[in-house]
């Protein structure tokens, strides 16, 4: 069944919370669609943060993204992180609930990084199966995240928008679609920014991050602690064209500067997005 652009909000134009922000938000109430949250950071019982999302929460929408899943992991889902997400979801009440794409560990050993998969039938099989359990168990729809790579495996069999879009489909699931992490993997393995964007289904495309990335030993790396590269911008302008006008956000994880600063890089995300809109109805 495919998803309906109604299925999803329109949000607008938000940013990723972090707490370095929580004040400025709460006494300046910034011109911010909406907001993202690291689900992670308020799994917990009780404590500050939790009191500062209660709060901003009922000012603006939020949306929940989290880092843990593992949704290509081998070790069996974690059903308590399941428990605690879907307890946070109750909460929390966000238009959605997304993760990433990829694994992030083995034999209990946690990473810590988003470690990309082989494009295999068998790992395609093996991700889907397990959308379909964790969204039984949370009672709603996921999206799941593109991440940026550095390596590539022997044994793919297909290309990373061929397995996303294969998944989205099977699983009935949703793309939150990274576009800094579509250009940076680009780089690295020298394929097309623009192909990817073409062979993605748009009716599973429901959301856009968008972050800074650094070049370090010859590659690009996501580190999400600078501001939004100018072919990122435009690799968005061609997004907007291709999937409309989804909800969008900057993260933004270190080298955090002034909430000023990311609302004037949102203003600029707003305008691109605007222009493209004008273009079609010329």
């Amino acid at each position: 069944m495919a998803i309906e652009h109604s299925d999803y909000p329109g949000l607008g134009y938000g940013l990723g919370l972090r707490k370095e922000h929580y004040e400025t938000v709460l006494a300046e109430r910034p011109p911010v669609d909406w907001f993202e949250v690291i689900s992670e950071n308020y799994m917990v019982p009780g404590g500050k943060p939790l009191d500062y999302l209660t709060r901003i929460r009922a000012l603006y929408p939020m949306v929940m993204h989290g880092v843990s899943l593992s949704i290509g992991g081998t070790a069996p889902l974690d059903r308590d992180y399941l428990i605690r997400l879907k307890a946070l979801a109750r909460r929390v009440e966000p238009a959605w609930v997304s993760d990433h794409l990829c694994w992030t560990g083995v034999d209990g050993v946690n990473l810590h990084d988003l470690m990309p998969l082989p494009y295999t039938q068998e790992a395609l099989d093996h991700v889907v199966a397990r959308v379909g359990q964790v969204q039984d168990c949370l009672g709603r729809r996921i999206l799941l995240e593109n991440v940026s790579s550095y390596v590539a495996y022997r044994s793919s069999e297909m290309t990373e928008w061929e397995f996303l879009g294969e998944i989205a489909r099977r699983a009935d699931c949703g793309i939150l679609l990274d576009l800094n992490n579509v250009y940076v993997s680009a780089f690295n393995h020298n394929f097309d920014p623009y192909t990817y964007l073409a062979h993605l289904p748009a009716d599973r495309v429901h959301q856009f991050h968008l972050a800074g990335h650094a070049r370090e030993n010859g590659l690009l790396v996501d580190t999400h602690d600078q501001p939004i590269a100018d072919p990122v911008y435009s690799l968005y302008g061609a997004a907007v064209r291709r999937f409309g006008p989804v909800a969008t956000m900057i993260e933004r994880d270190d080298n955090i500067p002034p909430l000023s600063e990311l609302l004037a890089e949102l203003e600029q995300v707003r305008r691109i997005a605007e222009a493209v809109g004008r273009e079609a109805v010329a």
